[in-house]
């Protein structure tokens, strides 16, 4: 009996956010965190602004890639059928954006509950954004390189 397609990269993409989460936690100090630099009020939102920028860029590389690389077997009049050796990759490229996308969500409503005073900025809280962050970029970076190899080998 064989895996199906694909299933090594949904693995590593899923099995990408523990095995970073938790070494990201445990260096982390106790806290709570303060967001805002030397306390200085608002002195976050140009750090968010930069942190939502280069997540919407990794998401849109991500999903750009599987939108051009299902095209472009639609257009050789393959249908939208792509051999089974894409697929780990493509799950790769899947996990960062879903990564990326909740990092984006998961700041940006974050950041505005500690700016009502409503929550702190905990450990716990601290390092599910990095590991969110860290997640999707390290999905991103297999999912490319797993690619490269994959269409350079020809199998």
């Amino acid at each position: 009996m064989h895996a199906p397609p694909g299933i090594l990269g949904l693995t590593v993409g899923l099995g990408i956010f523990p095995l970073l989460g938790l070494p990201i936690y445990l260096s982390l100090g106790e806290g709570p965190f303060n967001l805002d630099p030397l306390n200085v009020w608002n002195a976050f939102e140009p750090f968010l602004a930069k942190y939502l920028r280069l997540g919407e860029f990794i998401v849109g590389l991500a999903t750009g890639s599987i939108v051009l690389l299902v095209g472009s077997a639609a257009l050789r009049g393959q249908g939208l059928s792509l051999p089974w050796y894409y697929a780990s990759p493509l799950y790769l490229l899947c996990s960062s954006a879903l990564w990326g996308l909740s990092f984006m969500v998961w700041l940006t409503y974050h950041y505005e509950d500690y700016q009502h005073g409503e929550v702190k900025h905990t450990r716990k809280a601290y390092a599910l954004s990095l590991t969110l962050g860290f997640s999707s970029l390290v999905c991103f970076l297999l999912g490319y390189a797993w690619l490269i190899f994959t269409v350079t080998i020809q199998r």
